[in-house]
C-alpha cells in the first residue's frame, strides 16, 4: 500500500516484510530456513507434506511434495513452483489439506487441486487433478439457483468446506465430518450443511477425519412471542399432522426443517466409551438416536433451589411467564429420528425402555418437598403450552388438568401428588421423542439471559437446564438424575456484558461465540467429552461463553482460541501436542504456560501445536507443543511413534531472530511463521499496541473473575446497585477493550493500513465508554463505596488482601485498602494515556503533511485530552468524598448522591446572605446541579438548571453582591471581596451552563472544542417541580424559561393528573394551550384546547366535557363567555341538543338559538341565566310557531301561535304551549273566537268567549284582524350582537366603531402573520390556494382621497379575499354568521313562517358588515352615497360583470352591492328553501299552467299569447342549420333567450339575476332585430307576450321563490332603473301564468 512505501524504500521493500520461514520440531539445533521469493508473503498454508503460499499481488505457490504434477521431473519441489494458472486471478485466501489444496479468488469464486479420489476437490470423475480447477458452489434451493460467492475454505485428509459470503458452511469429500444428511460417498458436488443454516458462521476448519466451526452466538429475541404458528416459518408446510385412530389420536410433527441440533456435553452412554474404532457411519446415526443423558456434571446439594422463599411468588412468577408461551416451531431434528407421536390411552402401558429415559420431564420429584428452579417451571410451562395449542379442546381440558397437577407438583405442597400422578400418566400417555421437543424449546428460551458473557459464565448451568425437556412416559420412574438436579443450587450470575455494541458492530469482531464440531471421534477431538462419531455440527458446550476467536484443526487434535489470549486443546494427545497432560482428553482443557504469556495465533499440524505470543518485550515470541522430529530424514514409522515429545509448550530459542512474527501456521512435520523487519519502528508500534491492548483485556478479565465475583458472592449490602453499575460498566469496557484487541489481532494477520483502526474510526465509543465507566467508578467513590468494600476483600482474600495489591499494580507502599481499591478501578485512565501515546508513535512514522500522520495525532490529541478530563473528575470526586467526610452526618444523607460532586463552599463565611439575623447560619454549597443553602437545621436545595445569577454593581453600594434567582424566591448573596465575588459568579454560571447542556458530572469534554461561553442563557429549557407556588403547588412544570419564570412552550403536569400543554408567559399560561382535567366519577377528562392570557382561559377555544358536552366559542377568565355553540347528549350518539349563542360568566345570556333535537323544538330569542327570558319564536318539526313572550323559562305573557293549517291563536300563555287568559282564536277560514282560554294547545281546549263569522262586508273588522307576524320576535338587529363585538374587539375596538383605523389594521397584520407561521409549521393545515389568498391580503389597499370606482373595486376585491379565509377577523365572522345562520334556519328551522326574519337577518347582517368595512376604509361614501368621479366607460371597469345598470351606472355605494356576493352564496341553501316552502301553493298552481300550455308547438302558442305576427320567427337556426318554422315545429323559437332566462337557477345574487333578465331581454331584441331589419322601440304592449312566451318555454320549477327572492333583497337604488322595469316585467308574467286558465 502507499502508506507502506513511504517508510520502506520501494526496491528493496519486499526484503522487509512477508518473509516466510519454516522448520520441524523444537530441539536447540533447529534452524528456521527462509523460503525465497521475490515478493512479500500474505498467508502460508501447510498441508501434510506441501505448502501453499500466497503472495501480494495475488499469486500463488506451491512448494513440498507434489505428486499430482504430472510434468515435474522430481515430485518434491525444492524452490516454490508458481501456480501459473491462477496468474490471471486476484488470490485472497489459500488452503492445503493432508493432499489437496484450494484457494479463493477476490470475487468469491474458488479453485481446487490435488488428489480427488474421495471427492475432496469437488469435481467428479477424475482422481488427480494436476493443476487449480475452478468449482462452483450453487445454490440450488433460491430460485432461480445461484452461484454462491465464498470467502474462506479449509482441507482436511478426504473432505473441504467452504465459508461462503452469507456466512453458511458447504462440504464435499467423504465421511461423516462432512455434516450433510448423507450416507452415500463420495460427495462430490459442494452441498450445504443444513444444521448450520441460519446461523452466523464466522471461521471452518478441517482435521483429518473432523471438522471445526466458530459461529457467532444467535443473537437474543426482540420482539414478543406469537402463539405457535401450525405452518413451518421457511418451507410454509403443516408442521403437525393429526390421525385419528379408534381409541387414541396420532399427532405427528414429522415435518422435517433442518436447523441445528445442540448435543449435550455429557448425553452419551459408556457403552461406546471402549469402542473408538467403531468409527463406522453407523455409529453416527446411532449416537444421536439412542444416547442418553450421564448425570456427569450434576452437584446434589440438598435444600430448596428456588429464589423464591414462599409459592405465592412462585405462582406469581408462572403467571408472568405465561406470556411467554411457544415461539415460532421452527427447529426440527433430522429425519433420521421417528416422527414424534402422542397417543392417549385408556389403560396402563408397558415402560418405553431406554428411549423414555432422556424423556424425564425436569420438574421437581415428589419425594421430599421441594420446589423446582423457577427456570425450569418456565420450560415445563412451555411444553404444556405448545401441546395445548395442538390439542383440540376436549384435549386442552385434560392437559390443563395435568397441568394444574404439575402445578402442585412445583409448589411441593400436595403431599398425595405422587399418587395422583400415576393415576393421571396411566390416563394419559404421552410419548414424544425428547430431541424435538427439546430442540424447539431450546430455539425459543428467551436466551437474554444465556448470552455468552465475556466476564462470567451464566450459560452453563442454563443450559444444562434446558436438556431434553418433554412430557414424560412414566412420571413415577423419576431418575436419581432429575432428583440431584432438581436439588442444585443455582449460584446468582450477573451478567456483565451488556449485548455487542452496536455503533460500531460493523467494524468489531464478536466475542458472543461457540465452537461446533462434528465428524470422527475416535481420538476425543470433537470435544463432547466421549469418543462418539458425530453426523451433525454439535456445540460443544464446555466452550459457551469463554470468547473464542479462532479455532484450528490438527489431524486429531482440535485447538480453540480466546479473547483472554488462552488456548483450550483437546483430542489426541499422544506426542503432548495439546500443551497439557490434564484428562478427559474429550473435553477442552487449557494448555500450561506461563504467567503472562498471552497467545494471539494457533496453528496445528500432524502431531504438534505451534502458538504465538506476547512475551515480557515486544517482540513477539513462539512455543512449541508435541512431537519432536530428528533431523534424520530416514525414520521409520515405529521410531516417530516412540520419539520424544513435550509435556507442555516450550519456547523456540531462535523466535527473536525472525523478526516481529504476524501469523503461524502447521501441518504435517512443518511449521511456518510468517515475520516482518521492524521498519522506522512502525511494526514494533503496531504490535506494541496490539500487545497493550491484549495485555489491557487480559488485566480486566482478570478484576471481574479474581476479584468482583467473589465480592458478589459473598452478598454486598452497602452500595450494591452502585456496584452492579460500576461493573456494568466495567462489563462493557471489557467487552469493546476484547472485541478491539481481537481486531488489532487479525489486523496485524493481515492488512497494516492504519485506515482500518477502529480505535480511530471509532474514537468516540472508546472516549464515550471510557467516560461512562469512569463516572461509575466515581459515583461508588463518592458513595464511600471503596470504604465499604474494604471488609468483604478482607473477608474474601484474607487480612492482606494480596490479590487486590497484586491487581492494582499500586508501586505505593501502606496504602489504606480502600485507596488501593480506586486505584484498581481508576487503572483504565492509565490505559487511555498508553492509547495516546502509541497512536503518536505510529504517527511519527509517517510524513507529518500526509493524511494518515494528521488522523493519529488527532486521535492521540482526544485521548490525551479525555485521559486529563478524566483525572481532573477523579480529582473532583475525591474532593467531593472528603468534603462529605466533614459534613454534619444529618444533612449528608439527604443530600449525598452518587452523581453529586462539589464545585465550592462557603465554610470560610466567603459568601452570606443579605440581611441574615445575627446569630443565623448561612452555608452555601455549590454542587454540579443544585445550590445548597444549608441552615442550623434545614437546607434548601435549588437545582441549577432553574438558577439565574447577576452581579449587583457595586457603584453605590459599595457591597460585592450577587441576586440569585429561582422559580419560587430571590435572595442576595455578599461575597467577602471582589475575588470571592467573581469566583463564586463563575462557578455558579459554569455549573448551571454544565447542568443546562446535559453534561451532568462528566463537564465538557475538552477534546469537542466546545469554547464555554461566560454566562448561561437568560431563557432555557429546563423541568423544576414547585414546592410553594399554590396555584401550582407540587406541579411540575417542563419547558422553556426566562429569567426565573416560565415563558414560552411548556409543559405542567400536577399530582392530580391535570396537565397543561402551551405557551407561557411571565409565569402564567398564556396564548395557545391543551388542558386535560381527569374526571374521577366518569373515569374520562375533560379537555381544553384554545386560547389563554394571565393563566386562564381566555379567547377562543373548544371544551369538551367529560360528561360528553362540547362547547365552542368565547372564555374570558375561565369562563364562558361571549359567543359559542355548546352541544351536549351522551357520547356516540347524535347531540340531543344545541345550543348556539351569547353566553355571560358561565351561563347563557343574550340572543340564542337551541335546537332541542330530542323534542323536535327549535327556540330562537332571549336568555338570560341559562333560562328562556323575553322575546322569541318557537318552531317544531310539527308546524307549530309561537312567537311571543319568555319568562323563567317559560311560555308565559302575550303571543302568537299558528298551526301547520294556518289556525291562530293570539292571547296570553302561562307555561309551554299552554293556553291560559285573554285571547282570539281564528281558523284557517277567517273564523274567529274571541274570549279567555285554557288549557294545553292540541288536547281539549276550555273557552268561554263569542264566535264570529266574518261577512263578505266587514271589510275593516278582517283588516283589524290581518296578522303580522315578527312583532314579537327578536329584532334582527338585535340577533348575534356578540358575533359582531367579538370581531371589533378582534380589530381593537371595545364596542362598535370606537377605536382606530390603524389598530385595527396593525390586529389583522398580526393576525395574518400569526396565522402565516403556524402554517408554516404544519402546511398540511392549508391547501395551495388558501395559501396564496393570505399571501395577497398581506397587502393593504391604500388610497388617498376619495374613493373612486377603482379605488371601490380594490376594496371589493379585497373584502372578497379577506371573507375567504377564517384566518381574517372578516373571514371569521362571515364563517360564523354561516354557520350560526345555518343552525337557525336549517332542520326544524326551515318553517315558511320564518321567511320575513330570515331576510330581514341577511340585511342586518349586511348592515353592520358594512359598518365594519366603512371603519376600516374611513372614505368609503356611506349607504346609498356616491363615488368620486364618474367612471370612463360605462360598466367597463367592472371584470365580474357585476357593474349594476342604474341611472348613474356604477357610482352609488350599497352594502348588498359590495357585500351580497360574497356573504349570500354561503346562505342561499337554508334561505332558498324557506322561499321555496312560502311560495309552494302559488308555484303548484303556476307550474301545472307551464306544463299545460308548454305542450302547444310554438306557432300555436305564440298566437295564443297573442304575440304580433310580425315577432314570428320564420326559420330557426338548429344544429347550426336553418330551418324553416312549421306548424308543428316547438321549443325552436327564440330558443337561445330560453336558455339564457334558465340560467337564472344557478345565480345567488339578486344583481347576478337580474343581470340574467337583461341578458334575456338583449337575445329577444337581437332576434327580432334579424327579422324586422331596421330599427325599432319596443312597446311594452309588444315586448310582455314575447317575453311571457319565453318565460313559459324556459320552464323554470321554482320561479315565484326567485321572484319575491329578487324582490326581497333588491338593491334598493336599482329599483326605478331599467332593471327594475325588466323584473317587473318577469314578475308579471308569472303572475299572468299563474291566472293563464282563467283567460
Amino acid at each position: 500500500t502507499d502508506s507502506e512505501k513511504k517508510f520502506c524504500g520501494e526496491e528493496d521493500g519486499s526484503g522487509e516484510r512477508g518473509l516466510l520461514h519454516t522448520w520441524r520440531g523444537y530441539s536447540y539445533s533447529t534452524t528456521p530456513e527462509r523460503v525465497l521469493l521475490s515478493r512479500p508473503v500474505l498467508q502460508a498454508a501447510v498441508g501434510a507434506r506441501h505448502g501453499v503460499l500466497l503472495v501480494e499481488g495475488g499469486q500463488v505457490y506451491s512448494f513440498g511434495e507434489l505428486p499430482w504434477k504430472q510434468n515435474q521431473t522430481s515430485s518434491v519441489a525444492t524452490e516454490p513452483v508458481l501456480e501459473a494458472v491462477l496468474s490471471e486471478q486476484r488470490v485472497v485466501f489459500v488452503a492445503a489439506g493432508s493432499v489437496h489444496s484450494g484457494v479463493v479468488t477476490e470475487d468469491g469464486g474458488m479453485h481446487m487441486w490435488g488428489e480427488n479420489t474421495h471427492g475432496q476437490c469437488g469435481l467428479s470423475g477424475l482422481s488427480v487433478i494436476p493443476n487449480p480447477t475452478p468449482v462452483g458452489v450453487l445454490d440450488s434451493e433460491a430460485m432461480p439457483p445461484q452461484t454462491v460467492k465464498i470467502l474462506e475454505v479449509a482441507c482436511g485428509d478426504q473432505h473441504t468446506l467452504a465459508l461462503s459470503a452469507k456466512h453458511e458452511v458447504w462440504a464435499w469429500g467423504s465421511g461423516c465430518q462432512l455434516g450433510l444428511n448423507t450416507s452415500t460417498f463420495p460427495v462430490w458436488k459442494p452441498q450445504k450443511v443444513e444444521h448450520l443454516a441460519g446461523r452466523h458462521v464466522l471461521q471452518v476448519a478441517c482435521g483429518a477425519t473432523h471438522s471445526l466451526a466458530l459461529v457467532r452466538c444467535l443473537p437474543p429475541p426482540q420482539e414478543p412471542r406469537n402463539p405457535p404458528q401450525d405452518k413451518c416459518g421457511q418451507c410454509h408446510q403443516m408442521l403437525y399432522t393429526m390421525t385419528d385412530k379408534e381409541d387414541h389420536v396420532i399427532i405427528s410433527d414429522g415435518h422435517h426443517c433442518p436447523v441445528g441440533v445442540e448435543l449435550d456435553s455429557n448425553e452419551t452412554t459408556s457403552a461406546f466409551e471402549g469402542s473408538p474404532d467403531q468409527s463406522s457411519r453407523e455409529a453416527c446415526v446411532e449416537a444421536s438416536e439412542t444416547s442418553t443423558p450421564e448425570p456427569d456434571s450434576c452437584r446434589a446439594t440438598g435444600g430448596k433451589s428456588s429464589p423464591y422463599p414462599d409459592e405465592q411468588a412462585v405462582k406469581a412468577y408462572l403467571k408472568r411467564l405465561s406470556d411467554h408461551a411457544l415461539a415460532e416451531h421452527t427447529t426440527k431434528t433430522p429425519s433420521t429420528l421417528h416422527s414424534a407421536q402422542v397417543s392417549l390411552v385408556q389403560h396402563s402401558v408397558t415402560p418405553m425402555g431406554s428411549a423414555l429415559n432422556n424423556l424425564v420431564v425436569s420438574c421437581a420429584s415428589a419425594v421430599g418437598e421441594r420446589v423446582v428452579s423457577t427456570y425450569e417451571a418456565l420450560s415445563l410451562r412451555k411444553v404444556i403450552g405448545y401441546w395445548v395449542s395442538v390439542f383440540s379442546s376436549f384435549y386442552t381440558e385434560c392437559l390443563h388438568y395435568l397441568y394444574l397437577m404439575f402445578l402442585a407438583l412445583l409448589l411441593g405442597r400436595n403431599r398425595n401428588s405422587n399418587l395422583a400422578m400415576m393415576h393421571l400418566t396411566r390416563f394419559f400417555m404421552l410419548q414424544v421423542p425428547g430431541e424435538r421437543v427439546e430442540e424447539r424449546l431450546r430455539q425459543e428460551e428467551p436466551m437474554q439471559g444465556k448470552k455468552s458473557s465475556s466476564l462470567g459464565d451464566i450459560r452453563e448451568e442454563e443450559a444444562e437446564l434446558s436438556r431434553r425437556l418433554s412430557l414424560p412416559g412414566l412420571l413415577f420412574q423419576v431418575s436419581p438424575r432429575l432428583l440431584r438436579r432438581t436439588s442444585r443450587h443455582r449460584a446468582r450470575a450477573i451478567p456483565l456484558t451488556p449485548g455487542g455494541i452496536p455503533e460500531a458492530d460493523a467494524h468489531l469482531p464478536s466475542l458472543q461465540t461457540e465452537v461446533w464440531s462434528w465428524g470422527r471421534g475416535q481420538e476425543g477431538q470433537l470435544g463432547h467429552g466421549d469418543l462418539l462419531p458425530r453426523t451433525q455440527p454439535v456445540c460443544v458446550k464446555s466452550l459457551n461463553g469463554k470468547e473464542v476467536l479462532r479455532v484450528a484443526a490438527g489431524a486429531h487434535h482440535s485447538l480453540a482460541l480466546t479473547a483472554q489470549s488462552q488456548v483450550f486443546s483437546w483430542g489426541c494427545n499422544t506426542s503432548g501436542q495439546l500443551g497439557h497432560m490434564e484428562s478427559p482428553t474429550t473435553l477442552p482443557h487449557l494448555t500450561k504456560l506461563s504467567d503472562g504469556i498471552r497467545v494471539w495465533d494457533i496453528g496445528a499440524g500432524q502431531q504438534h501445536t505451534l502458538l504465538l505470543a506476547d512475551g515480557d518485550c515486544i517482540q513477539p515470541i513462539l512455543y512449541y507443543s508435541g512431537q519432536q522430529v530428528k533431523e534424520v530424514m530416514e525414520q521409520t514409522e515405529e521410531e516417530e511413534q516412540t520419539g520424544e515429545y513435550t509435556q507442555q509448550p516450550v519456547l523456540l530459542p531462535f523466535c527473536m531472530n525472525l523478526g516481529y512474527v504476524s501469523s503461524v501456521g502447521a501441518g504435517g512435520q512443518t511449521c511456518a511463521a510468517l515475520t516482518d523487519r521492524n521498519v522506522m519502528g512502525f511494526i514494533a508500534s503496531l504490535h506494541e499496541l496490539a500487545a497493550a491492548e491484549r495485555k489491557f483485556y487480559c488485566k480486566l478479565s482478570n478484576i471481574n473473575s479474581l476479584l468482583l465475583q467473589p465480592l458478589l458472592k459473598l452478598g454486598m449490602t452497602v452500595c450494591v446497585w452502585l456496584l452492579q453499575n460500576l461493573i456494568g460498566r466495567l462489563g462493557r469496557l471489557s467487552q469493546l477493550t476484547g472485541q478491539n484487541s481481537a481486531s488489532l489481532t487479525s489486523f496485524l494477520r493481515r492488512s497494516r493500513d492504519i485506515r482500518g483502526l477502529v480505535i480511530l474510526d471509532d474514537a468516540h465509543l472508546f472516549l464515550d465508554t471510557h467516560s461512562e465507566y469512569c463516572s461509575a467508578v466515581g459515583d461508588l467513590l463518592v458513595m464511600g463505596g471503596f470504604q465499604a468494600l474494604v471488609k468483604p476483600c478482607h473477608d474474601v482474600f484474607g487480612k492482606g488482601a494480596e490479590v487486590v495489591q497484586k491487581l492494582s499494580e499500586c508501586s505505593e507502599e501502606g496504602l489504606p485498602l480502600a485507596d488501593v481499591l480506586a486505584h484498581l478501578f481508576y487503572l483504565p485512565i492509565k490505559h487511555l494515556h498508553e492509547y495516546g501515546r502509541l497512536l503518536l508513535k505510529l504517527a511519527t512514522c509517517y510524513e507529518v503533511s500526509s493524511v494518515d500522520y494528521q488522523k493519529l495525532q488527532d486521535a492521540c490529541s482526544k485521548y490525551e485530552s479525555m485521559a486529563l478530563h478524566l483525572k481532573r473528575r477523579r480529582k473532583e470526586a475525591e474532593y467531593t468524598l472528603h468534603f462529605w467526610k466533614s459534613f454534619p452526618g444529618k444533612m449528608t444523607d439527604s443530600l449525598r448522591k452518587p452523581s453529586r460532586r462539589l464545585i465550592c463552599e462557603s465554610s470560610n463565611k466567603a459568601l452570606t446572605l443579605q440581611n441574615a439575623g445575627r446569630f443565623s447560619v448561612n452555608w452555601f454549597i455549590l454542587f454540579n446541579d443544585a445550590l445548597v443553602h444549608a441552615q442550623f437545621s434545614t437546607h434548601h436545595v435549588f437545582p441549577l438548571a432553574t438558577l439565574w445569577v447577576e452581579p449587583i454593581s457595586e457603584e453605590n453600594t459599595g457591597i460585592y453582591g450577587l441576586k440569585v434567582t429561582s422559580p419560587e424566591e430571590s435572595f442576595t448573596l455578599l461575597a467577602s471581596c471582589p475575588a470571592e465575588k467573581a469566583k463564586w459568579l463563575r462557578s455558579i454560571n459554569q455549573a448551571v451552563e454544565q447542568a443546562l447542556s446535559g453534561l451532568g458530572h462528566d463537564g465538557i469534554l475538552p477534546s469537542t472544542g466546545v469554547a464555554q461561553r461566560a454566562d448561561p442563557p437568560i431563557s432555557r429549557t429546563a423541568s423544576y417541580t414547585f414546592y410553594k407556588d399554590s396555584r401550582l403547588k407540587e406541579a411540575m412544570y417542563e419547558g422553556r424559561w426566562v429569567s426565573g419564570k416560565p415563558n414560552g412552550r411548556g409543559v405542567v403536569k400536577w399530582p392530580d393528573e391535570r396537565m397543561y400543554t402551551g405557551t407561557f408567559k411571565n409565569g402564567l399560561e398564556d396564548g395557545f394551550g391543551d388542558y386535560v382535567v381527569p374526571n374521577k366519577n366518569l373515569n374520562i377528562c375533560d379537555h381544553y384546547q384554545g386560547q389563554w392570557k394571565d393563566g386562564k382561559m381566555h379567547g377562543f377555544g373548544t371544551f369538551r366535557y367529560a360528561s360528553g358536552e362540547i362547547y365552542e366559542g368565547s372564555f374570558q377568565d375561565n369562563m364562558r363567555h361571549g359567543h359559542g355553540m355548546l352541544r351536549s347528549g351522551k357520547l356516540n350518539s347524535t347531540s340531543p341538543s344545541v345550543f348556539i349563542g351569547q353566553w355571560q360568566y358561565d351561563k347563557k345570556s343574550g340572543y340564542g338559538v337551541f335546537d332541542d333535537i330530542t323534542r323536535g323544538e327549535k327556540y330562537m330569542g332571549m336568555w338570560l341565566d341559562d333560562q328562556r327570558q323575553g322575546n322569541a319564536v318557537v318552531v317544531t318539526q310539527f308546524g307549530l310557531y309561537y312567537e311571543g313572550a319568555f319568562s323563567n323559562n317559560k311560555m308565559m305573557g302575550n303571543g302568537v301561535l299558528l298551526s301547520e293549517d294556518d289556525t291562530t291563536f293570539e292571547g296570553e300563555f302561562s307555561e309551554d304551549w299552554t293556553l291560559n287568559g285573554k285571547g282570539v282564536l281564528t281558523m284557517p277560514n277567517k273564523d274567529y273566537i274571541e274570549g279567555s282560554f285554557s288549557g294545553v294547545w292540541g288536547t281539549g281546549l276550555k273557552m268561554s268567549g263569542s264566535y264570529y263569522k266574518p261577512s263578505l262586508y266587514d271589510s275593516d273588522k278582517e283588516k283589524a284582524h290581518a296578522l303580522k307576524l315578527g312583532r314579537l320576535a327578536v329584532h334582527s338587529e338585535e340577533k348575534w350582537k356578540a358575533v359582531f363585538l367579538e370581531c371589533w374587539n378582534r380589530l381593537g375596538c371595545d364596542s362598535p366603531g370606537q377605536g382606530q383605523t390603524t389598530t385595527a389594521w396593525d390586529n389583522i397584520a398580526v393576525a395574518l402573520t400569526a396565522n402565516r407561521r403556524q402554517q408554516r409549521d404544519s402546511p398540511e393545515l392549508l391547501s395551495r390556494s388558501h395559501h396564496k389568498t393570505l399571501e395577497s391580503l398581506e397587502f393593504i389597499p391604500q388610497h388617498v382621497g376619495p374613493v373612486t370606482l377603482e379605488v371601490y373595486h380594490t376594496i371589493r376585491r379585497y373584502l372578497v379575499k379577506a371573507c375567504d379565509t377564517p384566518l381574517h377577523p372578516l373571514g371569521r365572522l362571515v364563517e360564523t354568521l354561516v354557520s350560526v345562520y345555518r343552525m337557525t334556519y336549517v332542520g326544524v328551522g326551515a318553517n315558511r313562517r320564518l321567511l320575513p326574519q330570515a331576510v330581514n337577518e341577511i340585511k342586518s347582517y349586511l348592515n353592520r358588515i358594512f359598518q365594519l368595512v366603512r371603519f376600516l376604509f374611513p372614505d368609503l361614501p356611506e349607504e346609498g352615497g356616491s363615488l368620486a368621479d364618474p367612471p370612463k366607460e360605462k360598466g367597463g371597469s367592472d371584470p365580474a360583470g357585476k357593474q349594476l345598470e342604474s341611472p348613474k351606472p356604477g357610482c352609488v355605494v350599497s352594502s348588498s352591492a359590495l357585500l351580497l356576493p360574497v356573504l349570500l352564496p354561503r346562505l342561499y341553501p337554508p334561505l332558498f328553501t324557506l322561499y321555496a316552502l312560502e311560495k309552494e301553493k302559488e308555484d303548484d298552481v303556476y307550474w301545472e299552467c307551464v306544463l299545460r300550455l308548454n305542450k302547444q308547438p310554438d306557432l300555436a302558442l305564440l298566437a295564443f299569447l297573442g304575440v304580433q305576427q310580425k315577432f314570428w320567427p320564420v326559420t330557426v337556426t338548429v344544429h347550426g342549420e336553418k330551418q324553416q318554422v312549421l306548424s308543428s315545429t316547438k321549443d325552436s323559437c327564440f330558443a337561445s333567450a330560453v336558455e339564457t332566462l334558465q340560467q337564472i337557477s344557478t345565480t345567488f345574487t339578486p344583481s347576478d339575476k337580474l343581470q340574467v333578465i337583461q341578458l334575456t331581454f338583449e337575445e329577444i331584441t337581437q332576434e327580432v332585430l334579424a327579422l324586422l331589419k331596421q330599427d325599432f322601440l319596443w312597446s311594452m304592449d309588444d315586448l310582455f307576450p314575447v317575453f311571457l312566451f319565453v318565460v313559459l318555454r324556459a320552464r323554470i320549477r321554482n320561479l315565484g321563490s326567485e321572484v319575491s327572492l329578487i324582490e326581497d333583497l333588491m338593491d334598493p337604488c336599482v329599483q326605478h332603473g331599467e332593471h327594475g322595469i325588466m323584473f317587473t316585467t318577469l314578475k308579471a308574467c308569472y303572475y299572468q301564468i299563474q291566472h293563464e286558465k282563467i283567460t
